[in-house]
Formats: C-alpha cells, structure tokens, sequence
C-alpha cells in the first residue's frame, strides 16, 4: 500500500512565481508526513509561520523548504498575501481520475511491454481483458489472456503488468489473472475428424530415419509442453515398432473402448494422454503398407483425445504411405526435425522436410540428437562428426536448431518408463528441451497470426514481389529465373558432396512458378512448372539480387 499523503497549504502565489519548484517542495513534504503522520500539525504551522513572514528563517527546523530556493528569489509579499497564507487551512485542490481516464492510463502502461515473437504491444495483441479500475479506492484489476497456456514468457508479463501499473500515482492495488485462449483448432469444424475436433495443434515430430532417438525426443518434448501448462497429448504412429509402451509406464496399459460413443479411450501417464497400437494388447503389427495406414487413420481420429492444446505425432521413418496419409488425415500446425551429426542422417532428413513442405507443413525446429558428450577432462567431443543439424538450418530456413548431448541417463530414463524431464527436470537435457518446447510454443503462435513475409508471382511483370517486413526491408522485386537457379534441392545440389550440379545455361530466361505457397514464418515452397518444388527460405530470397522495377516493367511489355 502506497503511504497516504498530508498535503501542505501554499499560497497561490507561490505557485505562480515558482511553479517546478513548488512541486518539487509540495511532494517533499507530502512524503515526509505521509511517514510521520503524529509530526504533520507542527510542520504545518511551522509552514504558515515562515510563509507569513518577509524573510527567509535561518531556524533549521525550516530548511527543507529553504533549501529549493535563493536568497535573492524570495517573493516580496503584499499585506494582502501574507494575511491570505495565514488564514489559509484548507487543503489544496487534487485531480481526481475518472474511471475513463484512469483505464486509458493502465492501457498506456501495459503498452510498454512487448511480447517479442510478434513484435507488438500486449494492448494491440488483444491480450488484454476485463479491465476494471477504481480510482477513489486506488484498485486496478484485469485478465492477461493469453494464445497458449504453455506461453514461455507469461511470468514475466505478469510481473511487469504489476510493476508498470503500480507506477501510477493513485493506484494502490494490481490484481492480475492469467489466462489462455488458443485458437480455434486448425481446421474448420467439418474438417476435423473424430476425436481431433478439440485438439487445438497437431505437431508432427519426424527424422525419416531410424535410430536418431525421435521417439525420446518426441516424448521428452511432449512432457515439457505439460509442465510448462498444456494440456497434451502423444500418438504413437509407428506399428511396426512402437516405442511408446517402453518409455512411459501408465497404471492402464490397455485401450478401452467406449461402449456408447465407440471411440477409444487413451490411457494416461503423468497426466498426458497416450495412444499407441502397442497399447492395442497386439504388440507389433505384421501387415501391409495399404492396412497400417487405414489402422493408423483409425487410431488417430476414434480416439477421445478430448481438449488439448497439443497432440505430438511421433513419426514412424520413412516417406511413404504412413507419413503421406497421416499429413492428409490432420492438419499439422508444425514439424519438428530430428536428426544427428552424421552426414547420411542429412541426406533422409532432407527428403522429410521436402515431404513435409509438400504438404504445407511448416519446420520449426530442427533437433541435433546425439550431438556431443562432455569428457571428464572438461573437453566436448563429437563422435558423429558436426554439421548436419546446421546444414539442415541453413538450407532450408528452419529458424531454430537445439543440440542434444550424448547422456547415458537420457536413454536408461526412456528405457526404464519414466521419461528424464519427469525424472530429473534439473538435468542439462531437461533444459535443452525446456528450450525446445518454448521453441515450438512460440513458433506455433506466430503461425496463428497473419502471415507478415509474403512472396508472390506477378505474371505481368514476370517477377516474384517479396515482402519480408521481419528483415527490415522494402518490398523489392526477384527475377524468377535468379531464383530458380539458386535452388538447394538435391536435383541441384549433391547431398553428399555440396557441389553444384544445376547450371545456370540449365534454367531458362522465361521460366515460370505455377504456384507459390508460404510454409510458416521462414520460407516458401514454388512449385515450378518442370515439376520441380523449390523450398525458398526467406534468408535465402533476401541474399539474392534485386530486379530492377523499371526493367522488369519494360520486360513485361516484350
């Protein structure tokens, strides 16, 4: 609580000779006898003792008021003045705060604080709610909703909303609730099928090759989205070989069926919902390509996820029937990618990001597994080599790349049923996928948002206009051939090698995309009319030469 004030009586004409520092001195001593309210009287008729006399008293008692002035700046006093500060009691008038204006001053405030993955205020966010003030008890109270109740950054919201309101004079209480409000689910309402109508995002975790720990990932990571406040939710989309009934222990192990709505009931551990065919009492499945995808299909849609804000799809590897019907089935809001140091390991992860920037599914991480280990000599070693986490960054745009160490807890902990972010939240890896999580939580909530990095074709012109705001740059024009060349596909670069097998003589000067389709905050995809799909990072448009507008104004008239 903010210390009530007693306000001492000036004489007007104070004010008008010397109006900064009257203030300077009013609110001195308004909070010397907001502290020491039993001395108030005395101060005050010391007050009015020393502004009823001509001069300036030496008494030291009186100094604090002497101290903003001069000497040779007292004001001369008429008879008049003298006899009206005397008499004068009352107290001097304040400026009440309506309701209105005190709203607009907690708006003004809360306006400082930025969220930084979109780069506004919280007030232009929306996130704002509820807004309530009353100024005469000094008492603010207001809802802070956010997209995501996994939001990494809402304590600290929370914190300077209370600091920044609490800044205004009058207020002498902050009451402040946090809350989420995701997004509609991804799909219109006759889009989403069964079981998936309340799942708000469904996020694809894929390697296309075995054995680079996608699956401890993908449960690692789906435990940290729980502990930062999701409601989540893990399918198991592997049948030939499922991973989850080994590294998660739930009392149930079995799917039950619900008699009334048919549709199956996950089973649960730690409070994230589980559904694997391993949990289908069959163990792994021995059948056709054509039947594992109408049984994953089936799996995925009749169960009863209920509401989540996240469903995590652990991929099986691979690039065929199982993933194609699983990225037509769903939606997918985002992929993350998992692969290791190894150069073969970039070669079948490649062909996955491919896969999935066909299927308009945006990357938003890329997780380097099996990365490094610390000897007891204080020296990081990499067994696997380095690099092909930061090609994959490179060559395709995925904004964000996290690291994995080489840690024999890590896999006992998966092995053992109890996955190491429950067991040992502490740990150096529970912190890397603490960073992951946050990673995906704010890469998904800016994909919600309208897209701000547009790339178009403008057949008139027969150039793409590229807008990357995010860059800090203007709208600028790229010759399609230009782009086209500077392709990083395998058909135009060796995956093994990294030497350029597309020359220039090889594109010609006309060429033309048939279409162009953004894949979330970091690139496009430009289908071109050879059949080729191009996956153009941002990174990459904005490294290449601009055309100029008048030539290619003067081109189109050709």
């Amino acid at each position: 609580m903010k210390p009530a004030t007693t306000a001492v009586n000036t004489h007007c004409d104070l004010r008008q000779l010397q109006p900064s520092r009257y203030q300077i001195t009013h609110k001195s001593i308004s909070r010397q006898t907001g502290r020491q309210t039993q001395r108030s009287p005395p101060l005050v008729g010391r007050t009015k003792a020393f502004l009823g006399s001509s001069t300036a008293p030496e008494s030291t008692t009186q100094r604090p008021l002497k101290q903003f002035f001069r000497a040779a700046e007292w004001p001369r006093w008429s008879a008049e003045s003298r006899l009206s500060a005397a008499v004068s009691t009352s107290e001097p008038a304040t400026t009440r705060v309506t309701p209105e204006a005190g709203k607009e001053q907690v708006l003004r405030e809360l306006a400082r604080i930025i969220d930084p993955d979109f780069g506004q205020d919280i007030v232009s966010c929306g996130f704002v709610k509820n807004l309530a003030v009353d100024p005469e008890a000094g008492r603010v109270q207001f809802t802070l909703e956010l997209t995501t109740p996994a939001c990494p950054i809402k304590d600290e919201f929370e914190r300077k909303a209370r600091e920044y309101v609490n800044q205004l004079d009058w207020v002498q209480q902050v009451d402040v609730s946090m809350t989420a409000q995701p997004q509609r689910p991804v799909t219109p309402d006759d889009g989403r099928l069964g079981g998936l109508k309340e799942v708000t995002h469904v996020i694809a975790v894929s390697s296309c090759k075995g054995g680079v720990g996608k699956s401890t990932v993908a449960v690692n990571l789906a435990y940290t989205l729980a502990q930062m406040g999701a409601k989540v939710g893990i399918f198991d989309a592997d049948v030939y070989g499922p991973s989850l009934p080994t590294m998660v222990s739930p009392e149930v192990r079995v799917l039950v069926m619900d008699p009334e709505t048919k549709t199956l009931n996950p089973t649960e551990y730690e409070g994230v919902k589980l559904v694997s065919f391993g949990f289908a009492g069959q163990g792994s499945a021995i059948m056709r390509g054509p039947m594992v995808s109408g049984l994953i299909q089936q799996l995925l849609t009749s169960s009863n996820w209920g509401k989540l804000d996240y469903l995590i799809v652990d991929f099986p590897p691979g690039t065929g029937d199982i993933q194609l019907t699983l990225c037509q089935t769903v939606q997918f809001s985002a992929a993350v990618i998992v692969t290791t140091p190894q150069k073969l390991a970039f070669v079948d992860v490649a062909k996955g990001i491919r896969m999935f920037a066909r299927m308009a599914v945006p990357c938003a991480a890329v997780a380097e597994n099996m990365s490094f280990f610390d000897g007891d000599d204080g020296t990081r070693y990499h067994p696997f080599g380095r690099g092909s986490g930061d090609r994959v960054k490179a060559d395709f745009g995925i904004p964000h790349l996290v690291r994995f160490p080489i840690l024999p807890e890590l896999s006992a902990a998966g092995d053992g049923g109890c996955p190491l972010v429950v067991a040992d939240p502490a740990s150096q890896p529970a912190e890397s996928f603490m960073e992951l999580g946050a990673i995906v939580v704010r890469e998904v909530a800016k994909l919600q948002r309208t897209q701000r990095n547009t790339v178009r074709y403008d057949e008139g012109l027969r150039a793409f206009v590229v807008n990357l705001p995010d860059s800090g740059r203007s709208e600028f024009l790229l010759d399609a051939a230009v782009v086209r060349r500077n392709d990083t596909s395998a058909r135009s670069i060796d995956e093994w090698t990294g030497v350029r097998k597309l020359r220039d003589a090889d594109v010609a000067d006309d060429v033309a995309p048939a279409s162009v389709q953004p894949l979330g905050n970091y690139a496009v995809q430009i289908s071109w009319q050879d059949g080729l799909n191009q996956v153009a990072p941002f990174e990459l448009l904005a490294g290449l030469p601009e055309l100029d507008a008048s030539l290619a104004v003067a081109a189109s008239h050709l």
